[in-house]
Order: C-alpha cells, then sequence, then structure tokens
C-alpha cells in the first residue's frame, strides 16, 4: 500500500540534495552542459518553484511512503503543480528510489495522485518524461498516459 502525502520541514533539504543531484545529471546528458552548469540550472529551476521552501503555494512536494515489514518508509518523492483552469496538473519530479523499484510503487502512487487530485476537479496529468528514462516511459504507458508531443534541442554553434 502506498500513501502520497505532503514533504515535512525535516525532509526538504534530503529531497533538495536529491534533486540537484538527479536533475543536474540529467540536464548535462541530454542537453550536454557542463555539470557546474546542470548544478546552477537544476538550483535554479528548485528555488524558483520553492523560493520560500515548502511554503509555495503554487506546488505539492509530497513523499511516497510504503508499507515495508509493517512499517510506512519513504521511498520516493512526487512534486506537482495544479493548474485549476485548465484542470490539470504537471508532474515535475517523480521518484522512486533504486531499492523500492520493481514492487509496484509507482504505479500505485500514480493511482493514488489521481484520487488526490480528482477531489479538487482535476481531469488531466500532464509530465515530460526524458527520451532515454525507458522505465519511467514504460511506467508511464502502463498507468495510461500517452505521448502528445516531442521536446526536441539541436546544439548549434558560430562557423
Amino acid at each position: 500500500m502506498v500513501v502520497l502525502r505532503d514533504m515535512r520541514s525535516a525532509e526538504y533539504s534530503a529531497y533538495c540534495e536529491y534533486f540537484i543531484d538527479d536533475y543536474s545529471k540529467e540536464i548535462s546528458e541530454n542537453y550536454g552542459h557542463a555539470m557546474d552548469v546542470a548544478i546552477d540550472l537544476a538550483e535554479k529551476e528548485l528555488n524558483r518553484s520553492f523560493p520560500n521552501g515548502l511554503e509555495s503555494g503554487d506546488h505539492d512536494l509530497l513523499c511516497i511512503e510504503a508499507e515495508i515489514n509493517h512499517e510506512l518508509i519513504v521511498v520516493g518523492y512526487l512534486w506537482h503543480s495544479k493548474n485549476s483552469s485548465e484542470h490539470s496538473t504537471f508532474i515535475y519530479d517523480f521518484y522512486v528510489a533504486n531499492d523500492y523499484r520493481g514492487n509496484g510503487f509507482g504505479k500505485q502512487a500514480i493511482s493514488e495522485l489521481e484520487a488526490q487530485v480528482l477531489v479538487d476537479g482535476i481531469t488531466q496529468i500532464k509530465l515530460r518524461v526524458a527520451y532515454h528514462n525507458k522505465r519511467a516511459f514504460k511506467l508511464y504507458q502502463e498507468t495510461g498516459f500517452i505521448i502528445t508531443g516531442y521536446n526536441m534541442s539541436k546544439k548549434i554553434s558560430a562557423a
């Protein structure tokens, strides 16, 4: 069984550490930035979205908890932001720790998110998945997401 709950203040710094490390690697890999530039970009994204830490009204940062050996353990994170006028929410980050993957926690977390946002009149969940992240792509397809477009980039330089 999976539970999505609001992240506690004491958990926020660990999330920031994970996010900056993970997202900077994705930025570097996908866009070819040097790691110091990628880290700076990841930090800016986090600070833009959470300028006052967890007090942001526009973004929800959740912990994914699963019952393991009769104890609730944080197995991952889910960051999303609702757009009430569009009746949608956008997943910015969805992470299940390596040790807990393959146990259905990701599918259960998506299902729980659906149940939570339906109460608020949200009828669509949007996200972006990195091209190389086949595992995430498979999870999203298995939980009913469809491809709605492609993100593309091209490196250019002066001749």
